[in-house]
């Protein structure tokens, strides 16, 4: 049985899930009137009256989206003279939230790289290049971001989760995925050392990454995860199917049985894997009643492959009687007369001899018997059963014939037929008056019980 798979496109769901975490992660610049801390440079930042009256005035333009007017003022702007660096850069910070706003992404790159050009504070650096890179992400030009994410990463003392899942996501989005698991995950990491409950996005991400690492062992943990803190019936589906790439079927049955039961898993492809699970584990009678009431639903269609399985469910529950009437659908349906063989069988434990001659009858006429010998076998045994001993007989020399892997079964059913012969000869033989006449005066000088016990002569 070939394992159920999984049930997204890994490497697609991954795409898009970045491409979603980046848009939360993105915002707005910072305001231009926040405060900065002088961490970085010994350069004054604070904004003189006229640029920080200006800047207020333009700001809510921007907000209105009069993105027009806006751009119009703070290209005017750059035109001022003895303007500190700290100011060109809050000019270009409110130009890129300008055009972000407008979802020009590459125009608020631009603005960025024109913001980091200048020695402005610590912070305002850390989050110029935060933005940027999520920008990045957006446009997906993931080289670009995995260098812009790196430079952040070296001016940060201790990367904040959502830092590291920049770096992780990165990595991701080159193909290096297993650079991308330790930062994914040390992300991960601070926020449940912070007593937060890591964000879903993230999971699901390390998920995707060990899937394709094809490290399942890896996957089943960050599975486990997203199940622990978003429980979901799709990560249980997909749980099972990791389990079963590791080739762990019992917990993948476990798993398969709960949902298929709940009703959370349905469906002819669901009913099916669950019956081949069954049947792995040895458990057939369970197999055989998931499928016949998916057809009986109309759940799974009672193809000849479908039938076949049933049949097979019920035969090797050694329910025979049950066993027969999918076999005999689907040996109808069959192209070949093997499954006329597989009836013959079942019919032959059940000793419904006659049944057997019909079933091997049409298993030979539709052809493509693998083991002809072995039908001639069954058929010869049914015809002994009914007592047609020359049917039986010439059955037997066809199998020894068919096949040499049956001659010595042939020649033992053989002898056995002619012993049957020569015994059924034997009954049937009548003895002559001459003898029957001289047996009944023998039988006369044999003394009576009364005469040995207390009988005298005279």
């Amino acid at each position: 049985m070939r394992p159920m798979k999984l049930a997204l496109n890994p490497k697609v769901a991954g795409q898009a899930l970045v491409i979603g975490l980046c848009l939360l992660l993105v915002t707005p610049p910072v305001s231009v009137l926040a405060a900065e801390e002088p961490e970085a440079t010994k350069q004054t930042v604070a904004l003189s009256p006229k640029v920080g009256k200006k800047l207020m005035e333009i700001q809510p333009m921007v907000e209105a989206k009069q993105f027009a007017e806006a751009a119009r003022q703070l290209e005017a702007m750059k035109s001022m003279k003895n303007l500190t660096p700290y100011e060109i850069a809050q000019i270009y910070n409110l130009t890129a939230y300008n055009y972000y706003l407008q979802e020009n992404y590459r125009g608020a790159i631009g603005a960025y790289e024109k913001v980091l050009e200048q020695d402005i504070p610590l912070a305002l650096r850390q989050s110029s290049l935060k933005t940027a890179a999520q920008l990045y992400f957006t446009i997906e030009d993931y080289d670009k971001a995995l260098v812009t994410v790196q430079k952040l990463i070296r001016i940060i003392d201790e990367p904040s989760g959502d830092v590291l899942m920049l770096l992780g996501q990165a990595y991701f989005q080159a193909g290096r995925y297993r650079e991308a698991l330790t930062p994914i995950k040390q992300g991960i990491q601070k926020y449940i050392q912070q007593g937060k409950r890591p964000k879903e996005n993230w999971l699901l991400l390390l998920r995707v990454a060990y899937y394709e690492l094809q490290d399942y062992n890896g996957m089943v943990d960050a599975l486990l995860d997203l199940l622990r803190y978003y429980p979901k019936d799709s990560y249980l589906q997909t749980l099972a199917g990791a389990y079963s790439e590791l080739g762990d079927t019992k917990k993948q049955l476990v798993i398969t049985q709960v949902l298929y039961e709940s009703g959370i898993m349905t469906g002819s492809q669901h009913a099916i894997n669950l019956a081949n699970l069954y049947l792995m584990h040895e458990i057939p009678y369970n197999a055989a009643e998931v499928l016949e009431t998916a057809m009986n639903n109309n759940e799974v269609d009672p193809t000849e492959r479908n039938l076949r399985l049933l049949s097979q469910a019920w035969y090797q529950a050694r329910e025979d009687a049950k066993a027969i009437p999918p076999l005999e659908r689907a040996a109808r349906l069959s192209d070949d007369g093997e499954l006329y063989v597989r009836l013959a069988q079942s019919q032959l434990n059940l000793d419904r001899w006659s049944d057997v001659v019909d079933s091997i009858a049409k298993a030979m006429n539709k052809g493509g018997v693998k083991r002809a010998d072995q039908a001639y076998i069954m058929l010869g045994m049914a015809h002994l059963n009914m007592k047609r001993l020359s049917d039986a007989e010439t059955a037997f020399i066809r199998a020894k014939a068919a096949d040499d892997r049956s001659r010595k079964a042939a020649d033992q059913w053989l002898a056995f037929v002619a012993n049957e012969r020569r015994r059924k000869e034997t009954m049937e033989q009548v003895m002559p008056q001459g003898e029957m006449r001289v047996q009944d005066e023998m039988l006369r000088n044999i003394p009576s019980d009364s005469e040995d016990e207390g009988g005298t002569e005279e």
